[in-house]
This record gives structure tokens, C-alpha cells and sequence, in this order.
């Protein structure tokens, strides 16, 4: 009876941790301690339970873990700035990476920005469009035509 007190308490140990922390974190070792429980309920040697336990878990990890996280991501609320990324903005002081300078306003705020291309300057009053975030610092590209009068 010793391995299967082990992998029910394994078990236990590994469903009471993921619903302490509901980050799919380890509830696919749950489903290892299940299989390899299972094998020595039948009497499976230790080697075969660990054997099973180690394949079980990664198998799950690998192949089911990207389904749920999409699946349970689907409609995590993004922060403000992620929120950011796609929005557009106005320059507001020319942005030029040589000099490491430029901000933009987007939404009555100003950040720091640089231009998704090292070797152009965006004009003041350029409309542009935050591609990604980098620390503190948006990283934009310039529409093309598009100046909004100061």
C-alpha cells in the first residue's frame, strides 16, 4: 500500500496547490500522480509508476497546456498599456532615436517614444501608431500623411 499512499497524497498535494493558485500551474502533475496511482493500484512496478508519472505529466504539459491557456485567457482584461498598443497618437516633440528623443500624446497623456525605424525622425504634430511598448517608451510608427495642425 506504500506507492499508492505516496501518489494519492502526491495527488492531493498537486490538486489543493492549483486551486490555491488557479494558474495552471500544476495540475498536470496531478494527472501524472493519477495515472502512476493507478498503475500500482494493478500492482505496476515503482520504476513503471515514476516512468508513467514523468510521461503523463510532460504529455499534458505539452499538448494541452497551450489549448487551456488560450482557452482560459480568452477574456483576461489587457492593461492600460496593452491597451495602448494599435491606438494612435500625435507627436508632441519630434522623435528621434539617434538623439533618444520624442514624445507623444495618446488619450491626454504624454509618454516617451521612439520610432519603430532607428534611421527617421517623425516631425512634431506626425500622427503615429504605437506598434509595441518597451519599458516606459512606446515604440511608434508614422502614418503615412496624416498631421494634425498645432
Amino acid at each position: 500500500m506504500g506507492p499508492i499512499i505516496f501518489w494519492l497524497v502526491l495527488l492531493i498535494v498537486f490538486l489543493v496547490v492549483e486551486m490555491a493558485t488557479l494558474g495552471l500551474t500544476s495540475i498536470w502533475f496531478a494527472g501524472g500522480a493519477l495515472v502512476a496511482m493507478v498503475t500500482a493500484l494493478l500492482h505496476g512496478p515503482v520504476a513503471l509508476q515514476i516512468i508513467l508519472f514523468f510521461l503523463v505529466s510532460i504529455v499534458f504539459l505539452c499538448f494541452t497546456r497551450p489549448v487551456a491557456m488560450r482557452y482560459f485567457n480568452h477574456d483576461r482584461v489587457r492593461t492600460n498599456v496593452e491597451g495602448l498598443i494599435g491606438r494612435q497618437g500625435i507627436v508632441v516633440d519630434e522623435i528621434d532615436n539617434l538623439r533618444a528623443k520624442g514624445q507623444v500624446t495618446v488619450g491626454g497623456q504624454e509618454w516617451s517614444a521612439r520610432s519603430v525605424e532607428d534611421n527617421r525622425k517623425i516631425p512634431q504634430g506626425a500622427v503615429v501608431t504605437i506598434m509595441a511598448i518597451n519599458g516606459v517608451k512606446l515604440i511608434v510608427r508614422q502614418e503615412p500623411e496624416q498631421e494634425v495642425s498645432q
